[in-house]
């Protein structure tokens, strides 16, 4: 059996109406077109992503959990052939807004088949001076209120804005209404799903020059109205070599690390590590080798890996199953 190793992927590029091309900061191949999403480690049948590192060089994550499974991934992942790597990892270059929308969670009866709900958090890895996202609606909307205002073109008007800037974290649960707006670069930690609602998307044609499609109906019976449990932090308090927690759901733990000397860490049983490089350089260390970090890269530890080093002088985002 092949020993476990951190394993690199050949991002899956999307092209998007809201997207652009600031996406070639991180070195990335990128196609032509406005690149607004890099689907960095996906088991999703809408954009699996092949290893570019090691043994498995070529493989799909897919193909490569029929070969590995539990030991690889971890007990609480309880991946076999039949059951698919639980998380989407993605850049997402906003250069222009995205819809106004909101995802159902797994228990949505119209979900399409074979697709989860979607819980996600974002951080911040660049944002214009003044830009903004949507995240959730104002105090006291009501589901009334807020069919009312599709109805007459006000939903802006029901929508809560937030200035963002590098750094910033926000925790979105499914039932959140949300959109990127132009001028921000995220790194989007979420269920493996592509499942989106769209509320509102500016009467803006798509890249066919038609008229996207929206999702009336099944936003307002996705929206959680009485509150999703959505929160946001700054991460400006991020200690040298310790672990600062983003997000915890029943879907995934994401924490921020700041490396400033050598950091002697381990993968356990439980659960594979992903670790995204937020900025900076160095390196990653394990027994058997070195992976160079560098801004924009993702790893998939497997949870069999054992010890690792964090060196050189970076930040990480890293992300288990709880």
């Amino acid at each position: 059996m092949t020993k476990a190793y951190p394993l690199q992927f050949k991002a899956e590029m999307k092209e998007k109406v809201w997207g652009g091309r600031a996406l070639e900061q991180f070195g990335l191949d990128m196609p032509d077109g406005a690149i607004g999403e890099g689907w960095m480690i996906s088991d999703h049948p809408n954009g699996l992503t092949q290893v570019i590192n090691g043994e498995f060089a070529g493989l799909n994550l897919e193909q490569i959990r029929t070969k590995v499974g539990k030991d690889w991934f971890g007990t609480h992942a309880n991946i076999d052939a039949d059951t698919r790597f639980p998380l989407l990892i993605k850049l997402l270059d906003c250069n222009d807004d995205l819809s106004v929308q909101v995802h159902p969670n797994d228990d949505y009866e119209k979900l399409p088949p074979g697709e989860l709900g979607k819980t996600e958090m974002w951080y911040v890895l660049d944002a214009k001076p003044g830009a903004k996202i949507i995240y959730g609606l104002k105090s006291g909307v009501t589901r009334e209120q807020l069919a009312h205002a599709l109805e007459n073109n006000e939903v802006m008007d029901t929508l809560q804005e937030i200035e963002v800037a590098p750094g910033d974290s926000f925790y979105i649960p499914a039932g959140t209404v949300h959109a990127l707006c132009s001028g921000v670069v995220v790194a989007e930690i979420q269920q493996n799903s592509d499942t989106t609602y769209r509320l509102y998307d500016y009467n803006r044609p798509g890249l066919d020059g038609k008229l996207r499609e929206l999702h009336i109906e099944d936003s307002l019976n996705t929206v959680a109205f009485g509150g999703s449990g959505a929160t946001y932090m700054k991460t400006d308090n991020a200690q040298p070599n310790e672990w600062l927690t983003l997000a915890k759901s029943p879907y995934f733990l994401v924490e921020k690390g700041v490396v400033a000397n050598p950091w002697k860490l381990a993968t356990s049983a439980e659960s594979f590590v992903v670790l995204i490089v937020c900025e900076g350089e160095g390196q990653l260390v394990w027994s058997d080798g070195t992976e160079e970090l560098k801004a924009g890269q993702c790893f998939l530890l497997p949870a069999s890996l054992g010890e690792y080093t964090l060196e050189g002088h970076c930040t990480v985002i890293r992300s288990t199953l709880p």
